[in-house]
């Protein structure tokens, strides 16, 4: 498994579309609603095997020390197989390389888990994404 930046117009459509399945249709989000005004200023990765897309993340600067990772999407099947763990440790590569001290996130319930093994801690609640979605907001020191 190679974890990159996307460098085409096709890989990026393939990494954004691999967002929006996982992160916005299960929720009927319409096509678009998995980008922001920060794809510009962030640091996109996704991780591939054999020329398979199988998971993105991206990570932006909220000041000078602060990073925040949003985005974090793994194919349908591949969740649990580490797919996860290097594309954030990727993230987490390029934040720290970049200035951050520590880096935040807003994790979904059912990733809280996923987040604390990786040595993230629960600061509080976050918002209820689509008011179903129960967040968390998550820190990590670099």
């Amino acid at each position: 498994m190679k974890v990159r930046k996307p460098r085409t117009k096709k890989e990026y459509q393939k990494y954004y579309d691999l967002r929006w399945r996982i992160l916005r249709k299960p929720w009927n989000q319409p096509k678009g609603s998995e980008k922001d005004d920060l794809e510009g200023q962030s640091i996109h990765l996704m991780a591939c095997k054999k020329g398979k897309l199988l998971g993105v993340g991206r990570v932006h600067f909220n000041s000078l020390k602060e990073a925040q990772i949003r985005y974090m999407a793994v194919e349908e099947g591949l969740q649990g197989k580490g797919v996860g763990t290097i594309i954030l440790k990727g993230l987490e590569k390029s934040a720290k390389e970049k200035g951050a001290n520590h880096i935040i996130l807003n994790a979904r319930e059912s990733a809280v888990g996923f987040y604390k093994k990786q040595g993230y801690r629960i600061v509080r609640n976050a918002s209820t994404l689509f008011r179903v979605i129960p967040h968390y907001k998550m820190r990590k020191e670099l």
